[in-house]
């Protein structure tokens, strides 16, 4: 009796194990929604009240534990080992990635604003790829997240090309110039909450930190989606729009990048 209840339980253990690892991650491989809801909304909650940390805090931990100190690219591959191998979580990603790569290396920009940081995995990547006297302004609203951020990029030894600003872009926008010292952005790289992608590309016109030439590039345009910002740099004369188009970071589900050239 014993021995076929100890074989039930590990039965139902090696399951769920089975279930949470390998059989529903592979099923919402190719859902964006269900990628999203399963990783962010089931399995970080579960694994935050388990561990009693948060996931920020575990890619922290991973870069910490795997990356080689002062070395971007390190910084990068282990984060996106840590994502694709044990946890998901909101960065670009390495497909993305690369197109975000493509873009800075055209673009070659000194000045450099993005909007959400999260754990500064893009902010690397970019920083990794910019010239010596290039800059970059990151907004992220959320401060345990800032606090991460400035981690890996110290760990990434990036701290001199990286100003990581706490609180809401809709605050921040209009203070760079008076604040930072800022003309016009030569590249603009949106990644924070998708409703404010229209709001705040339209407070960056209005703020006259756009040049004739700007880049925008706009993260995760597909899923979670940003119809309306979207639709305003498509049809709008004052931009000239491409996307590209790829997965949800770390998933097949479709999404893709928006690169604008601001036209004035």
């Amino acid at each position: 009796m014993w021995l076929t209840l100890f074989y039930s339980c590990t039965g139902g253990a090696a399951l769920l194990y089975a279930l949470y690892r390998w059989l529903i991650p592979t099923a919402v491989q190719y859902h964006g929604g269900l990628a999203l809801l399963w990783h962010d909304m089931i399995v970080e909650r579960m694994l935050d009240t388990l561990t009693q940390s948060t996931r920020p805090q575990r890619l922290l931990h991973a870069v910490q534990k795997n990356a080689t100190k002062g070395d971007p690219r390190s910084v990068v591959k282990a984060i996106d080992n840590f994502c694709r191998q044990k946890e998901w979580a909101m960065n670009v990603g390495d497909e993305k990635g690369c197109i975000l790569d493509s873009v800075v290396s055209e673009v070659n920009p000194v000045t450099v604003l993005e909007l959400g940081t999260y754990c500064g995995y893009s902010t690397v990547r970019i920083a990794s790829l910019l010239p010596p006297r290039a800059k970059i302004i990151t907004l992220e609203f959320n401060p345990d997240y800032a606090k991460i951020a400035r981690q890996v990029i110290a760990w990434a030894g990036l701290e001199d090309k990286i100003q990581v600003v706490e609180g809401p872009s809709g605050e921040w926008i209009p203070k760079m110039k008076e604040q930072f010292g800022v003309k016009t952005f030569d590249l603009v790289f949106l990644d924070h909450w998708k409703d404010r992608y229209l709001p705040d590309t339209k407070l960056l016109e209005d703020c006259g930190l756009l040049r004739k030439g700007t880049i925008l590039l706009a993260d995760n345009v597909i899923c979670p989606g940003t119809p309306d910002y979207l639709e305003y740099v498509r049809n709008s004369p004052r931009y000239k729009s491409q996307y590209f188009k790829s997965h949800l970071e770390y998933t097949k589900a479709e999404d893709g990048l928006e690169k604008s050239v601001f036209l004035g």
